[in-house]
């Protein structure tokens, strides 16, 4: 006899598991040749099935796959937003659990970069996408690209998850608060050796001239870029939500959107209009760019669907009714794009970013880095909801963390973003120079700060203010309220340590230990078996367009 606890199979007899792993096969076209990262990705995950064949254990095959990224999500921050996430529902906290904490696997990732001990957004998900570690700044391409220099021919490029599973026919999608040509969606769909080059304004003119595409206009044209390189039809991500919309029009204030911030929304020096050009190439599709629009969208909705809904990133959670427009949550758009996605038979990919935690940190704002991290467990729990266990494999990890501290000597049940109270007082702690101090502060940035904006990232427009202050009469735990700070920087950093990775469903069993972050590729690649079904449909290698 066999049963499944979520999505592991045990066997209790001869009789086998109804789907066991077997090691990935493709043709070779989709393997970055000689890349040992890769190689060690492959290894690791082959080591990890030999040593739960020998307990019992048969992972199973997934259908789906969601991968949700809290970015900058560190341990500190998980920590902390479970115990404000109680305390709001009337516990002292520290007992709560986020959704996807009560996950049954739960592993480490190590986020460095190639170049970098302490990694940035590019790299780390490059990681998770492509299966190989690569430089700081570079977007779904190897260690081979040098930052800012023109690769037109691609030979650096690694095809990414959302790829692999167009080309299997799976259909795809993203999800992101940030801008949809920021590093971490881009990494799912572009590839680039400067993350920074969102439109072509932000390119160098001999890469322009050399040939290289800025990110948004690769999503536009990901169906044609695809079917050059590999001879397969594809029709590019079903659904895609997010913000950006300056990456995707004309610098010409005639295009600017009704809610628009700038006096000329669209960034673009090429003239070209990305939005309308892909409407052109969807003729049946839909684009949306606020919540009336977004409610018009339904689970019947002819596919693909794009939704930019602000010029920049999309706003914080605390300040989205203040969007003229109005936007989506996080739990709404993840809860759109299944509905959309699972009408494929054959399966699908998406990939959910709470891109705004890590914003909320660099302003020194923890309220807002807990609030979004918040807002992702809402958006998992619901995925979770929408979706069978036995079927679709759920992965939540961080691409890096950021340098939050969480520490002092609180009692149980103290406002996590309040002033210290020691256990058994009832009065503020003092450090050793006679104010009090909070729960959570930052190791570097801006420092400390009371705004009156609802936006976080105003504090980027007042003074340094880092050390220590008397902090008795502020409310600390207002989402004004910006955390004290020791080193002095204009923003403040990631940080170099692990970070966790959470999962449930079929293939999470291999979640467990201590990760290269680019073994999450390839957890996820054993799951589907992307290159396997992608390879099936490629054509003889003499029929791909040279």
């Amino acid at each position: 006899m066999y049963r499944y606890f979520g999505a592991l199979c045990v066997s209790f007899s001869i009789v086998a598991c109804q789907s066991e792993y077997t090691p990935v096969s493709s043709d070779g076209r989709f393997i970055p040749s000689g890349n040992a990262w890769y190689s060690e990705g492959e290894r690791s995950i082959r080591d990890q099935q030999a040593y739960l064949a020998q307990t019992g254990v048969r992972p199973s095959q997934a259908k789906n796959v969601i991968l949700f990224v809290g970015d900058g999500m560190s341990l500190g921050t998980i920590a902390a937003a479970r115990i404000l996430d109680g305390q709001r529902q009337g516990m002292t906290g520290e007992e709560h659990q986020l959704s996807f904490e009560q996950f049954p696997f739960t592993g480490l990732s190590k986020t460095y970069n190639v170049d970098a001990q302490t990694p940035d957004s590019a790299g780390t998900m490059t990681a998770m996408t492509t299966g190989v570690k690569t430089d700081m700044g570079i977007v779904a391409q190897t260690e081979a690209a040098v930052r800012g220099v023109c690769d037109a021919a691609g030979e650096a490029d690694v095809p990414t998850l959302l790829e692999l599973a167009e080309i299997a026919g799976l259909s795809s999608g993203i999800v992101t608060t940030a801008r949809l040509t920021h590093a971490t969606p881009a990494a799912t769909y572009a590839h680039a050796p400067d993350r920074n080059w969102e439109d072509i304004s932000d390119l160098p003119e001999e890469a322009v001239a050399a040939g290289c595409r800025d990110i948004a206009a690769q999503f536009v044209g990901f169906a044609d870029n695809i079917s050059k390189k590999y001879g397969v039809s594809v029709d590019g991500p079903e659904v895609a939500f997010g913000g950006g919309r300056r990456h995707f029009l004309p610098a010409d204030s005639q295009f600017n959107s009704p809610d628009a911030q700038s006096s000329i929304e669209g960034d673009r020096t090429d003239g070209r209009h990305l939005i309308d050009e892909w409407k052109l190439a969807y003729p049946s599709g839909t684009y949306v760019m606020d919540t009336a629009g977004f409610a018009s969208v339904s689970a019947k909705s002819a596919t693909p669907v794009l939704g930019l809904f602000s010029e920049s990133h999309m706003r914080y959670e605390s300040d989205r009714p203040n969007d003229p427009s109005g936007e989506p949550d996080l739990i709404a758009m993840t809860e759109k794009a299944i509905q959309l996605l699972s009408r494929n038979e054959k399966g699908f990919f998406l990939m959910v970013e709470a891109g705004r935690i890590d914003h909320a940190h660099h302003a020194g704002n923890a309220y807002n880095a807990l609030n979004e991290t918040v807002m992702l467990s809402e958006a998992v729990r619901r995925a979770q909801e929408l979706t069978n266990p036995q079927d679709t494999l759920i992965i939540v990890t961080s691409d890096h963390g950021h340098v939050m501290t969480f520490a002092g000597y609180p009692k149980r049940g103290n406002p996590i973003l309040g002033k210290v109270i020691s256990p058994g007082e009832e009065t503020l702690a003092e450090a050793a120079d006679g104010l009090p101090y909070t729960t959570l502060s930052y190791a570097n940035g801006m420092g400390m700060s009371e705004t009156d904006s609802d936006d976080p990232d105003n504090r980027y427009n007042l003074a340094l203010n880092t050390g220590r202050h008397d902090i008795s009469e502020m409310d600390t735990e207002s989402p004004h309220y910006h955390q004290e700070a020791l080193v002095p920087l204009y923003s403040e950093t990631h940080s170099g340590e692990d970070v966790a990775i959470y999962g449930n469903g079929p293939g999470s069993e291999f979640v467990t230990g201590v990760h290269e972050q680019n073994d999450i590729f390839h957890i996820i690649n054993a799951s589907l078996r992307l290159t396997e079904k992608a390879s099936a449909r490629l054509p003889p290698r003499t029929d791909i367009s040279q």
